[in-house]
């Protein structure tokens, strides 16, 4: 599948009704989509045939643009029941049912002291478990959501036996880098893009926002040398 028929099918794609502003719920456009999935498969081999992860998935823009490229199976996992019920409705008419299932849980809770921590319960249930992980995390900047994007992409780690691919402002480039390669894994600038952020919320003052975002590809180091 070319790149502008990917793009022209994922914008078929339902959106959030009532996006929830703590949760951070910002549509990842079909332009976005396209370019991550059509560029993990093209480049790298690594959706068709694969067991995929969205993380966050939201309303399945990602798993939706996994199915497409021929991801063997997707596992899409929300905390948000709304969401879910409209990724579920995408899914239905794109009729990929046999290809992508939906998980309703949380990655992250109260951590002891504040802030968030992993639910290390649900990630070491899913550990290993697939070959490729996508994702477009919240940012974290709400309060009460600090380091949340960090955390999304740590789960991804432990989840994904191959690779990781994660869309973050790209402000937070280097700090992920190290991150990446406290936890073992190489972390690669894939594209430098932007995330259009459209009037949604009561706060927002202008029609839309442009973010500068990464693309990230984060490989085990292992996996990387070899």
């Amino acid at each position: 599948m070319k790149l502008k028929q990917l793009e022209g099918y994922l914008g078929d794609v339902a959106a959030f009704r009532d996006p929830k502003i703590q949760l951070e719920q910002y549509p990842t456009t079909a332009h976005l989509a396209s370019r991550v999935l059509y560029t993990a498969e093209t480049a790298y081999g690594d959706i068709a045939g694969k067991a995929v992860v969205d993380l966050g998935c939201g309303c399945g823009m990602l798993s939706v643009a996994a199915a497409m490229m021929g991801a063997g199976c997707v596992t899409g996992v929300d905390v948000d029941s709304d969401a879910l019920e409209i990724a579920q409705e995408n899914i239905d008419a794109f009729e990929i049912q046999d290809t992508v299932e939906l998980v309703h849980a949380s990655l992250c809770g109260a951590a002891d002291g504040g802030g968030l921590a992993l639910d290390q319960r649900f990630v070491e249930r899913m550990r290993a478990r697939f070959d490729t992980a996508v994702l477009n995390p919240p940012f974290g900047t709400k309060p009460g959501n600090k380091g949340i994007d960090v955390l999304f992409l740590q789960a991804a780690c432990a989840m994904a036996t191959g690779a990781v691919y994660s869309l973050h402002k790209s402000s937070t480039r280097e700090y992920l880098v190290k991150k990446a390669a406290s936890w073992g894994f190489r972390c690669e600038v894939l594209a430098e893009l932007r995330f259009d952020v459209p009037m949604m919320y009561r706060f927002h003052k202008k029609k839309s926002v442009d973010i500068e975002v990464d693309l990230l590809r984060l490989t085990p180091v292992a996996a990387a040398a070899a």
